[in-house]
Formats: structure tokens, C-alpha cells, sequence
């Protein structure tokens, strides 16, 4: 998945939550945990592990400092990972153009002591919208699988605004 730039995350350096200052891909999750995806329950393994990531390989528990060396270093983004003539490529620029992760983390995190509540809450209605119908484009006329929503397009503006504890209509 993309965390992308101007969102905010938890940098294991600082102990902070804070915006993230260049683009980063990640691998997520399974369901709403933080068990890997490539960890295999059944046999208590990866099932990547012949091919597995630095991070991983640099990664022991019980001494985090060389893969704390490594944070923030030679990192992937999106665009190392996908064909330059793909036309996915085109519309990522769009979404990062029309749909900013560092503008909606801002208007969110600023949404309850802005003094103009109503100007804040349009414009986040209208990036939800420009987001959604992003995706929905990416989705249904360029075939994207479901599957890679998250790494093209980061987390939906409207997951973002929940940890926020905002609702937000679109419509």
C-alpha cells in the first residue's frame, strides 16, 4: 500500500505521528491487523522469505538499530514500481494533483478550530468526491483490480477523515 506524501504516519525514528515527508510503499496488513501479509499462520512462516524485503531481513526485534539506519533511505514509490507507458501512471498524477494527502490531513486535523468550519467541510466533501470518482474511473474504465486500489491510490480520503472522526458527504 501508499502512504503518500503529506499524510500522516507513525515514524518509528521520532515516536511521532506526523506527516511523511516523501512517498512510501508498505506492505500491508492482513484484514485490519498488523500480522504481515506474507505471513503464513498455518506454518508459522514467510511465505516470501527466499525473496523477502531489506526490511525484513534487516528487521530483529530484539535490536531494531540496523533497520533503523535504513528508515527513510532509498525508498520505493509507486512510480518505480509500474510501467512508465502505463496509463494508470497519468491518472496517479491526477489523483495526487486533485486529491493532495497533505491538504486533507490538514483540513482535517485543523476542521474543529477552523473559523470557517463551512468552507473546510466543502472543500473536504469536494476531495472525497474527486477521490471516489478517481478511483471509480481507475476501477471501471481502465480495468484496475480491486486488489491494488491501495497501492495506486493510497487509503481513500474518506478512511483518512474517519480516524479523523469526521463523516463527511459527498454529496
Amino acid at each position: 500500500m501508499t502512504i503518500r506524501k503529506g499524510e500522516r504516519a507513525f515514524n518509528p525514528v521520532t515516536e511521532k505521528v506526523g506527516a511523511v515527508p516523501i512517498e512510501l510503499v508498505r506492505v500491508m496488513g492482513k484484514g485490519t491487523g498488523r500480522t504481515c501479509f506474507f505471513f503464513d499462520e498455518e506454518r508459522a512462516s514467510c511465505r516470501v522469505y527466499e525473496h523477502r524485503f531489506l526490511e525484513c531481513r534487516l528487521l530483529q526485534c530484539w535490536d531494531p538499530s540496523q533497520i533503523m539506519q535504513v528508515i527513510g533511505r532509498n525508498t520505493l514509490s509507486r512510480f518505480d514500481l509500474i510501467n512508465p507507458d502505463d496509463p494508470i501512471v497519468e491518472v496517479i498524477g491526477m489523483h495526487d494533483r486533485d486529491c493532495p494527502g497533505g491538504e486533507v490531513e490538514d483540513l482535517a486535523s485543523n476542521s474543529l478550530t477552523a473559523s470557517d468550519r463551512a468552507d473546510v467541510f466543502r472543500r473536504l466533501s469536494s476531495l472525497v468526491r474527486k477521490d471516489e470518482a478517481i478511483r471509480s474511473y481507475a476501477l471501471d474504465e481502465l480495468g484496475m483490480k480491486k486488489e491494488y486500489e491501495l497501492f495506486i491510490f493510497g487509503r481513500p480520503i474518506r478512511q483518512i477523515l474517519r480516524d479523523y472522526g469526521l463523516r463527511v458527504s459527498a454529496g
